[in-house]
């Protein structure tokens, strides 16, 4: 009796968790649509977070509940997303300038990536964060901090963004679900902040 109690325990363990990775993958799906009008990406990861830390918590939730917060996000998280394009268009130049062989240009460039990389991370844990009424520009500056001050944290988001990089290259179709594990990945760096 004992052991089908475990046995029953391991299976459940088991199944949620298989189910909050199933549920990564659909989030990826519904962020990649969300992300359609180009500088919604940063509001479709805000409400990927969201629904999947409703997930985690055991609370309702689904594709109306994540379209609603999607709605709300995108309000001014748009002009995130222009300043996100502006910032990779800053680099492109960068790159170029490199190409071109101005002095220097080696140092600058990887400066620029850096600094790319590392807004994109913040910009992550910022929408990993995010919740209706909360402010974009505190949200990017307390995740900046945290991006710098959690460096373990933040080469976890990295790592995450390489297999979405990784995924598009070797099969474009598959970095669609993976957007969803970055974001829950995102989620999951947060937590483990907040607990520190």
């Amino acid at each position: 009796m004992a052991r089908a109690r475990v046995k029953a325990r391991s299976e459940s363990v088991l199944a949620e968790r298989f189910g909050v990775f199933a549920e990564c993958l659909l989030t990826g799906v519904w962020i990649a649509v969300a992300s359609g009008g180009v500088v919604t990406y940063p509001a479709a990861f805000a409400a990927g977070a969201r629904h999947l830390r409703r997930r985690t918590a055991h609370q309702g939730g689904g594709l109306r509940e994540f379209t609603a917060d999607f709605r709300t996000a995108v309000r001014r998280g748009w002009a995130v997303g222009l300043a996100g394009w502006g910032a990779v268009a800053l680099v492109w130049v960068d790159v170029q300038a490199v190409r071109t062989g101005l002095p220097g240009g080696p140092l600058a460039g990887a400066v620029g990536l850096f600094a790319l990389i590392g807004a994109a991370v913040a910009g992550l844990r910022a929408a990993a964060v995010w919740a209706p009424g909360e402010r974009w520009r505190a949200l990017l500056a307390d995740a900046g901090r945290r991006t710098v001050l959690d460096p373990a944290g933040s080469f976890l988001i990295v790592g995450g963004l390489a297999l979405v990089a990784l995924s598009a290259w070797f099969v474009l179709p598959l970095a669609v679900p993976v957007l969803g594990a970055v974001a829950a990945a995102a989620v999951a760096v947060e937590e483990r902040h907040r607990r520190r």
